[in-house]
């Protein structure tokens, strides 16, 4: 759940300006993922499209994320599950008939570390809508890409 200690910087979105610092990109982007969930799933939810928009974490799974971090690394062995058991919060909220439009799915054990997908919550920051409405305004002007919301009430 990295997303907690993401902060998005207007002024840096792309960390040209500031010292790069790899852990706070990371949790950057993580919550910059759950602001485009979320708001996808309104504007598609405006457009009457029957389109379920959700986000999903692995918890901490053993992968080539932190190898090169001494301590993350050292810590796979008390904390970490395995890469298959990672995947299934994606796969449940790819393809569970149970999962709900912005829902957000996680591992269920102790901190959302591992375990068995359920729905989890993410922090109260992800859901500020002024943030996201204003990501999704950036990202339309740098990419060149327009969202069509004609589009996505027929899709």
């Amino acid at each position: 759940a990295a997303h907690a200690w993401g902060k998005l910087d207007f002024d840096d979105l792309q960390w040209k300006k500031r010292k790069y610092k790899k852990w706070q990109a990371y949790g950057d982007s993580k919550i910059a993922n759950l602001y485009f969930t979320y708001e996808l799933q309104r504007r598609l939810g405006n457009g009457n499209a029957h389109v379920t928009v959700a986000a999903a974490h692995p918890g901490w799974t053993a992968t080539d994320l932190q190898r090169n971090t001494l301590l993350a690394s050292g810590l796979n062995y008390l904390f970490a599950q395995q890469i298959d058991m990672g995947a299934l919060p994606t796969l449940y909220a790819a393809t569970s008939p149970d999962v709900e439009g912005a829902g957000y799915y996680g591992p269920s054990g102790f901190r959302e570390m591992k375990g068995y997908p359920k729905r989890v919550e993410s922090i109260p920051l992800s859901h500020d809508r002024e943030i996201a409405e204003k990501l999704w305004s950036v990202s339309e002007k740098l990419t060149g890409v327009e969202f069509q919301a004609q589009l996505a009430g027929s899709a």
